[in-house]
């Protein structure tokens, strides 16, 4: 079943027809995803080749094949109404971010997926505010980054930036602040013959749409999930978060890698979160919390998937 996204997920493209916008919608259609749309303002009207799609979601597409070609369209509504677009993927340039992510909000998108790094702090503030306004109002919207790698499910669809031939469908779920070891434990999975349920990148900025506690609810009630790893780093508060709503809600087997264990006081690593403040924050901190929870931690980034192996 696996959770967000699937086969039947129709994902418009913000910002499609930029060079790094274009190249990831080729390389989701190549994997089998059903990107229907792009948008760019003032583009209305042309059309994009992404080139051959498989026959199956997660097949590799053909050599040669005839180009599947979409519509490019001046706004997200239109892509919605014309092209049944359900989920977006967001490559806009770090200005316009925010306002892309509200945009797909007011055309009724229910999954936003925004890829772009670099968005300011003060514009997801005002996007936070929003989500949770539209949130309390009963409506099903949910959003995923900004500054992530994005979310797939083997097999099936891929929305974002992930490599997909290191995938495997399979039933661990995998969630995490960073795009590189999220590849990484992907990889060791694969490699023990252990395949993946959903994979999802919550991005590393200190303010975004989804947070563990989201993506582990959802890993929760989904029966294709027997296992769970989920990959943090240091700096903020959300790993203790997690790790207090695994001890109270979950019972399915969950093992962790915090990234920065190294990393000194008051110095960032890596991601706009990724920092130790006031002395919170710390690698330490979050070990403790997670193992209090029954979290099985993996000290090395190199033993993550052995760490979950164990435990099935």
């Amino acid at each position: 079943m696996a959770i967000l996204v699937n086969k039947d997920t129709r994902v418009v493209f913000q910002g499609i027809t930029g060079q790094t916008g274009a190249f990831h919608a080729r390389g989701c259609n190549a994997y089998g995803t059903k990107v229907v749309a792009g948008v760019t303002p003032g583009r209305g009207g042309e059309e994009i080749d992404l080139g051959a799609r498989p026959e199956k979601p997660g097949d590799k597409a053909p050599e040669g094949g005839p180009g599947v070609k979409v519509p490019v369209f001046n706004t997200v509504k239109e892509s919605v109404e014309k092209a049944g677009a359900n989920a977006s993927c967001i490559f806009v340039p770090p200005p316009g971010a925010a306002d892309a992510i509200l945009e797909a909000f007011d055309a009724g998108i229910e999954l936003v997926i925004c890829i772009t790094e670099g968005v300011p702090v003060m514009d997801m503030i005002r996007v936070r505010r929003v989500l949770e306004q539209r949130r309390a109002a009963g409506e099903k919207v949910r959003l995923v980054g900004p500054n992530c790698p994005g979310v797939i499910t083997p097999g099936e669809c891929k929305i974002g930036i992930m490599p997909g031939h290191i995938h495997k469908p399979g039933n661990i779920g995998v969630v995490s602040r960073s795009g590189t070891l999220t590849y990484e434990a992907v990889g060791q999975l694969t490699r023990l013959g252990i395949g993946q349920s959903t994979c999802v990148g919550i991005g590393g900025d200190p303010v975004n749409g989804t947070d563990f506690i989201d993506v582990l609810e959802l890993f929760a009630k989904d029966e294709q999930t027997k296992g769970i790893i989920l990959i943090g780093e240091i700096g903020g508060g959300a790993e203790e978060r997690a790790a207090e709503w695994i001890k109270k809600n979950l019972k399915k087997p969950v093992a962790a890698f915090i990234a920065g264990a190294s990393a000194p006081p008051g110095k960032r690593m890596g991601h706009a979160g990724a920092i130790i403040s006031g002395g919170k924050g710390t690698a330490e901190a979050k070990f403790k919390a997670l193992e209090a929870a029954g979290v099985k931690i993996s000290r090395s980034p190199a033993t993550m998937a052995e760490t979950l192996a164990t435990m099935l």
